[in-house]
């Protein structure tokens, strides 16, 4: 009984880490970029493959929703950002905790959410300033929050399609 207790507590105090760390490090950056960059300007860090560029985004991934008038995008983006970290959090309670990995991609998924969520409480829309590209073809900039759920999300389909139950990291 002390044991499954004990699997329990480190349960949450992963996702509390991982999560907590995700959101601290998101905040962090995206406060650098708000103060020290210009809305639209650029430093170029790797010429002809990344930069950093200080971008605002009004919708959702890849720019889903941005021509949308600001009410509706609020409203909508505010009550799916609540209801997904409710379901991802449903998702966390109801995953064993001796699945590591499982555990772990939620987790980033989870503080990747709640990162952007605040951007979204806060702002109205999210900071982005990561800016890969080769030539002219970027990639849409994004931030540690969506690395976060874009990694997360990687693990979490990985071990959905190719774990093997005897096959959990230990």
């Amino acid at each position: 009984m002390e044991k499954n207790l004990s699997l329990i507590e480190n349960k949450y105090t992963k996702l509390a880490f991982i999560a907590g760390t995700i959101i601290v490090l998101d905040l962090i950056t995206k406060s650098l970029i708000l103060k020290n960059l210009p809305l639209y300007n650029t430093i170029s860090v790797i010429p002809g493959f990344f930069n950093i560029t200080h971008i605002q985004n009004p919708g959702g991934a890849f720019g889903f929703m941005a021509n949308q008038g600001p009410g509706i995008r609020s409203f909508l983006f505010l009550f799916v950002s609540a209801i997904a970290i409710g379901v991802i959090f449903y998702f966390y309670k109801t995953t064993p905790a001796k699945d590591k990995w499982l555990t772990t991609a939620i987790s980033l998924i989870f503080g990747g959410a709640i990162g952007n969520l605040i951007d979204r409480i806060r702002f109205g829309q999210v900071v982005d300033f990561l800016d890969f590209y080769i030539q002219n073809l970027h990639w849409p900039s994004f931030n540690v929050a969506d690395s976060a759920i874009t990694i997360g999300i990687t693990i979490f389909i990985f071990q959905i399609l190719f774990k093997s139950k005897d096959n959990q990291l230990s």
